[in-house]
Order: C-alpha cells, then sequence, then structure tokens
C-alpha cells in the first residue's frame, strides 16, 4: 500500500522556490502531501522523485541545497493528484460495495422496518369503520368472554395474558377483504381463527389486534364429483366433510385426518398431517388452490383448477404452513381420494419402546403400503383406560402400533402378512383385528382420542405439553427411547405416540403449574427433545408449525439467512407487519 502523509509548513516552506518555479503550488503552503513508497528490497525505497532530485544535485546553482534535494517536477505533482484520486474512489467503491453487501445480507435486521401498530383511539375508529363498512354492529364483538376465547387456548402449550381487542365475524372473502383494507388503513394487527385447536399459540394475539373469526364461513361452495376436488371455506371441519362426501354416496374422502375438532383453515395454516400421512402426504399435497386476502385487502387466486401445473411460483407451497402471516385464506381447492375398496385395523404390543419403533421403521423399509401406523406407549395406553375414552373396551398397557392396512382384499391380505412377519421379528406379540367397520371404528379411536384422554385427566392447577419433532426412520428409536427415559428420570407423568409412519412422534406431559420449578422441568424437557431431534437432521416441528412456541428453534433448524428470506417475503407482502405478527418470527426492531 502507498502511505500519504503530510509535512509541515517548516518543511514546506523549502520547497516554495520549487512551487514558484513549476507553477504547481501557491506560494504560501501550510501543508504538502507527500507519498512513502514501499521499500524496495535491500531496505531502498522505490520512489519516483529520486532522478528529479540526482539531477538537481548535479546540476547545482539556482536552487538552495535543501531545495534541490526535494525538487519537484509538474509530471510528479500530476502522478501525486491522479494517485490520491484513485486511491479516493477506491475505498468509496469499497465501502458502497461493503454497503450493498450488507444489504443483500438477509440475516440483516437493517433491511426490515419496525411496525408501528394502531394505538387506542386508532384502534377504536377502526372497530366503527368496519361496522359501517359492513353495515352490521354484531359483525365485530368486543365481548370479554370472546375475546379470552380467541386469544387462549386448554389445548395450547403456549398461552400469554394479552388478548385481542375485538372478533370479527366475516361471512364471505368480499368482507375479510374490506376489514383487511381497514386494518392495514389504521395498522391493526389481524389473526385468523377457525378450529382453535392449535398447539404452538398460533393464534394468540401478544400485539392485541382483531381477530378474524371464519365461524359463519363454513360451507362447501362447489363439488366436481367428476373431477375429484371440492371448494370449501375455512370452518369447515374435515370430519364433517368426509361425513358429507358420503352422504352422497361420491365413493370419495379426504384423506388428512388430524386432531377430530381441526378445521380445514387452521390446517391449512399449519400444514398439518394425521395418521394417513404415511399413505396420502401431508396437507400440502391435497390443497389445488387458494383463495386469499392480503394484507391490504387485495384478494388473489394461487392457481386454477387443474391437479398439476407448472404456472409460475407455487404460491399454494407459500401459504399453506404460513399460518396466517401472509394472507387470510377464504377458500380452498381440494383434491379427493377414491375410498378404498378394503380396509382392516389392527393392534399389536411390544415389549419395549425400542421394540415398537424399531419395528415400524422395519415396516417402511419393506416398503409395505400400510395406509397408517401409530405408536402409543405403555403410559398413553393407561390414560386412555383410565380415560375410559373406549369403554368398555380395555387394553394392555404395553407400547402399541396401530396399523390400518387398505386397498384391493389382495393387496391388503398380502400386506397384514408382511408386517406380521416384521412384527414377529421385533419381538411383536399378536396381531389383533377388528371384526367389522364399527370394531375398526373403535380400535382406531383409541389413538385419535390420545390427546382427550391425557387433556381429560388434569386435576385444578394441571396444564398438558404437548409438543412434537420429527427424524429420519434410522434415528427414530434412538430419540424416543432417549427421550423417553429423560421424561422418566425427570419423574414427569409423560407419554409418547404419533406418527411413526413418517419419522414424526409427539410427547404430551402432564404437570402441575402450582409446583415450583415443575413447568421449568417440562420446558428443559422439551428443549432438550427439540435439540436431539436437530441434531438427528431432523425438523422441531412435524406438523404442529412454529406458532410463538418454536421461533428459536426454527432459527436454530434454518439458520439466520434463511430465516432472513422469510422475513423478506413476509415484509414483501405484509410491509406493516400486521398479519397474524409475532409468530413464525419475532418482528424488527431498531436495536
Amino acid at each position: 500500500m502507498y502511505k500519504v502523509t503530510c509535512m509541515s509548513s517548516a518543511r514546506c516552506s523549502q520547497v516554495r522556490g520549487v512551487g514558484r518555479a513549476s507553477g504547481s503550488f501557491p506560494t504560501r503552503t501550510s501543508h504538502l502531501l507527500s507519498i512513502n513508497y514501499p521499500r524496495a528490497p535491500g531496505g531502498r525505497r522505490w520512489n519516483s522523485l529520486q532522478p528529479s532530485i540526482h539531477s538537481a544535485r548535479q546540476r547545482g546553482g539556482g536552487a538552495t541545497r535543501q531545495s534541490r534535494r526535494v525538487g519537484w517536477k509538474t509530471t510528479s505533482v500530476v502522478s501525486l493528484a491522479v494517485g490520491t484520486g484513485l486511491l479516493a474512489f477506491g475505498l468509496a467503491t469499497f465501502n458502497a460495495k461493503r454497503r450493498e453487501a450488507r444489504q443483500r445480507e438477509y440475516s440483516n435486521e437493517a433491511k426490515f422496518r419496525e411496525p408501528k401498530y394502531a394505538d387506542v383511539n386508532n384502534l377504536k375508529d377502526a372497530i366503527k369503520e368496519i361496522r359501517h363498512v359492513l353495515g352490521d354492529e354484531d359483525v365485530i364483538s368486543t365481548d370479554p368472554e370472546d375475546l379470552h376465547a380467541h386469544g387462549y387456548s386448554e389445548w395450547s402449550s403456549t398461552n400469554i395474558e394479552s388478548l385481542p381487542v375485538a372478533v370479527a365475524y366475516p361471512k364471505n372473502t368480499k368482507e375479510v377483504s374490506e376489514i383487511a383494507k381497514v386494518c392495514c388503513k389504521y395498522k391493526v394487527p389481524i389473526i385468523p381463527f377457525s378450529g382453535g385447536t392449535s398447539l404452538e399459540g398460533n393464534f394468540s394475539a401478544p400485539y392485541g389486534g382483531v381477530s378474524v373469526d371464519f365461524a359463519y364461513m363454513d360451507q362447501i361452495v362447489q363439488f366436481h364429483e367428476e373431477d375429484m376436488d371440492i371448494v370449501v371455506q375455512p370452518s369447515v371441519s374435515w370430519m364433517d366433510l368426509n361425513d358429507e362426501l358420503a352422504k352422497r354416496k361420491s365413493g370419495l374422502f379426504f384423506p388428512v385426518d388430524p386432531g377430530p375438532s381441526a378445521k380445514i383453515g387452521g390446517m391449512v395454516g399449519t400444514n398439518c398431517s394425521g395418521t394417513n400421512a404415511v399413505r396420502y402426504g401431508t396437507m400440502k399435497d391435497w390443497v389445488i388452490n387458494l383463495t386469499v386476502v392480503l394484507a391490504d385487502g387485495t384478494i388473489i387466486k394461487t392457481k386454477r383448477r387443474p391437479r398439476k401445473t407448472s404456472a409460475g411460483y407455487n404460491l399454494n407451497s407459500l401459504f399453506v404452513g404460513s399460518e396466517g402471516t401472509l394472507g387470510l385464506v377464504t377458500e380452498i381447492t381440494l383434491k379427493l381420494a377414491v375410498v378404498p375398496q378394503e380396509q382392516s385395523v389392527a393392534v399389536v404390543t411390544f415389549p419395549s419402546i425400542r421394540d415398537a419403533a424399531s419395528a415400524a421403521a422395519g415396516v417402511m423399509r419393506a416398503g409395505v403400503q400400510v395406509a397408517a401406523m401409530e405408536i402409543m406407549d405403555e403410559v398413553q395406553m393407561k390414560v386412555v383406560n383410565l380415560s375410559g375414552s373406549t369403554a368398555p373396551r380395555k387394553w394392555k398397557e404395553l407400547p402399541t402400533l396401530f396399523f390400518k392396512f387398505s386397498g384391493t382384499k389382495a393387496s391388503v391380505k398380502d400386506n397384514i402378512q408382511m408386517v406380521g412377519a416384521i412384527a414377529k421379528k421385533h419381538k411383536g406379540g399378536d396381531f389383533e383385528f377388528a371384526k367389522d367397520a364399527q370394531e375398526q371404528k373403535m380400535l382406531w379411536s383409541a389413538r385419535k382420542e390420545s390427546l382427550w384422554s391425557m387433556l381429560s385427566m388434569r386435576k385444578e392447577g394441571n396444564e398438558v405439553w404437548s409438543t412434537d419433532v420429527a427424524v429420519p426412520f434410522s434415528r427414530l428409536a434412538d430419540i424416543i427411547e432417549i427421550s423417553k427415559k429423560e421424561m422418566d428420570d425427570l419423574g414427569l407423568f409423560a407419554s409418547i405416540l404419533g406418527h411413526i409412519g413418517d419419522g414424526n412422534f409427539h410427547e404430551s406431559i402432564l404437570y402441575d403449574s402450582r409446583v415450583k420449578g415443575e413447568k421449568e422441568k417440562v420446558e428443559r424437557c422439551v428443549k432438550n427433545m427439540v435439540n436431539r431431534a436437530l441434531e438427528m437432521e431432523g425438523t422441531c416441528t412435524g406438523e404442529h408449525g412454529i406458532g410463538i412456541g418454536k421461533k428459536e428453534a426454527l432459527l436454530q433448524e434454518v439458520g439466520p439467512h434463511t430465516l432472513g428470506v422469510m422475513k423478506s417475503i413476509k415484509q414483501a407482502l405484509d410491509p406493516h407487519w400486521i398479519m397474524n405478527p409475532g409468530k413464525i418470527m419475532d418482528l424488527p426492531s431498531k436495536s
């Protein structure tokens, strides 16, 4: 590097004669720039002034001895000016590129604007305007019981004190759009609400705002039987949908089956799955298109109705799993499946949870096309017996696998034989099969009612913490065994259950919130389970979403740059951060 320094005014006075002679400097100079060049081999400096100094010494006369030593030529001064200019230009370019690079860094918080939400007066104005625009006093409620029901959930492991300030009840997409326009105008947060059964605080209101309840949007809009698809509103229950399809004798059903109370809108929001996921996949696999109201009230349609398309970005996958942070889903076009010719349900017990998990992994590795494969440990089987949810049936209190087989009669028979052989190899007991459709329902209800069974055991002060992770098949037995041992060592009443066919399992932990340190033990146990899953190249959530409860784990899983990309998408579609704020990612801040 060339080092630019400045000589004192005393030194400058020695070269005034040279300056006047060359016309390069004014007669009075207080400072003079000089350049310290790098040294040449042997310690000598490379100095462009050396030739002129040497010639001045030989000529003698005219100038003083000092001026001859520092003689300047016009070319030297020009070189100095050019060099200094290039140096300044280079520094400016470098700094500009560095600033530009910082702006391109998706993890740079400076990219995102800190939101400012409506004050109390603006909130009142917004509520008044929503009533006026929709022409209905009852379209929005501020009743304390309504607010509590839309901000707190007995299902959720993560509840906060803050509640929404109002609850809106739109009846169609246009009304949702009008609500969004008013909220955007006044910068009021919007929180979507359908079934209210989410587990990670997905519909809580950390910044107040308006909860948009789709209770009146619970209709089947269109049914295209020949095309095997159906258009529904967000508050349609998946169970009611299947009942309706059965009543119409369509021979079709919707295969995604999470908790019994789940609604289609919430299922889209969290990209849920359920017991049939091993055969039929998750929610994202069954959505053809969506009608979405964006933050400013704009209404969009993500796709048209064909089952396949390569037209542009896959916006379905953008909104499915976004938990209402990008827009409000008001209509969903779903694919339907053909009801299988033959179905059978069976249960088999194992001496240990590792044996059961290993058998499940063996079934998947063998490529057996089971319709569902679920696991419940001995604690959960005891809970089912105690709750009486499947009375008069009593279950063996051992780790148990539940299987559902479907297809043709021949394929079901073959699959049962293959699974039976694999189960025996892993110390499984005898299969118990349902004799008819009624018994199938009864057997399977033990799994479907598992969370209800745990909730029913609560006494005053008791809470249930339910959460999930998913890992590759090869690590399934390891993580289940280690997590179960930790819960037992901590003295927690906890059970293991889940959709073991796709590497997804749940912990349900019963604890007393009044006992000092009890909740902290549960939180530590859950955090350790999540960390183990991530260390095993798994995910912090298989189907519950992120909500408020797992934001830290999401950052750990995907890293700051990937989370920054998500934030960039969020800010592009929702510049004021009013759509379900505080979920999936923290709000930007100046700090």
